[in-house]
């Protein structure tokens, strides 16, 4: 007779209910504030490059790179609109006037320096 018996392995989950997924968050995590992205994408990947330009300045720099499945920038892209649409039903409308956007992401022409920005 075996005198260690092993431990009986967990119940399945029951059909449609979701398991719950603990996410550890670093106490030293630090934000990063993006007013510019960029995005590129392969075959099997999304790569999107958040920048960070300050107000009358030319030039920018990129803070962080998060790289995705196709499938996962889907889920993020239904996660964004599904975030909005609560925001703005909460405080009003998003305004996108359209010389704020040309402020924004149409930097002004400069001599080339040899680097292709588009």
């Amino acid at each position: 007779m075996n005198e260690n018996p092993k431990p009986n392995p967990p119940a399945p989950e029951p059909p449609g209910k979701q398991k719950r997924i603990t996410i550890d968050m670093p106490k030293n995590l630090s934000a990063v504030y993006s007013n510019v992205a960029f995005m590129r994408y392969t075959p099997a990947e999304i790569l999107i490059d958040f920048a960070q330009v300050l107000p009358g300045t030319p030039r920018g720099q990129i803070l962080s790179r998060i790289i995705m499945s196709p499938m996962h920038a889907k889920m993020l892209q239904r996660a964004l609109a599904d975030n909005i649409a609560k925001y703005e039903r909460q405080f009003g409308e998003i305004r996108m006037p359209t010389p704020l956007a040309d402020q924004f992401f149409r930097f002004p022409k400069q001599e080339d320096d040899g680097e292709d920005r588009d």
